[in-house]
């Protein structure tokens, strides 16, 4: 198996990239296409454990539209071959105390790469 193939990490890399400034601007329709649309998704938050597509829609449209943007550290994006990857790092949001951590699962579908699990939580 082809760990990090340069031209398939590259394309995870920028698919991370789109997902994180989708995200600190609220793009909500991206941020929908990038997640996997079924039933098995799985996004566990600070504050909420959403489990299929309709689910985590349903979160992205409630949640309030402020305090988005944050600053990334540690990021580390491996591919293991052509449709599989994982994306971890760490971020800290403007004022805030606490730093937190993020890990999304990425398959290759025919439609594109997916999230298809991820996990955001909060250092104390």
């Amino acid at each position: 198996m082809d760990i990090n193939r340069p031209d398939v990490h590259a394309e995870l890399t920028a698919v991370f990239a789109r997902y994180e400034d989708a995200l600190v601007h609220n793009r909500v329709d991206v941020l929908d296409e990038l997640f996997w649309a079924s039933e098995f998704t799985v996004r566990y938050g600070v504050g909420e454990n959403l489990r299929g597509i309709a689910a985590i829609r349903a979160f992205r449209t409630a949640r309030p539209a402020v305090g988005l943007a944050r600053t990334l550290q540690n990021t580390v994006i491996t591919t293991y071959g052509r449709d599989f990857g994982t994306a971890m790092t760490e971020f800290q949001r403007e004022g805030a105390t606490k730093s937190g951590r993020q890990s999304q699962t990425w398959v290759r579908f025919a439609e594109g790469w997916r999230v298809v699990a991820a996990h955001v939580s909060l250092l104390g």
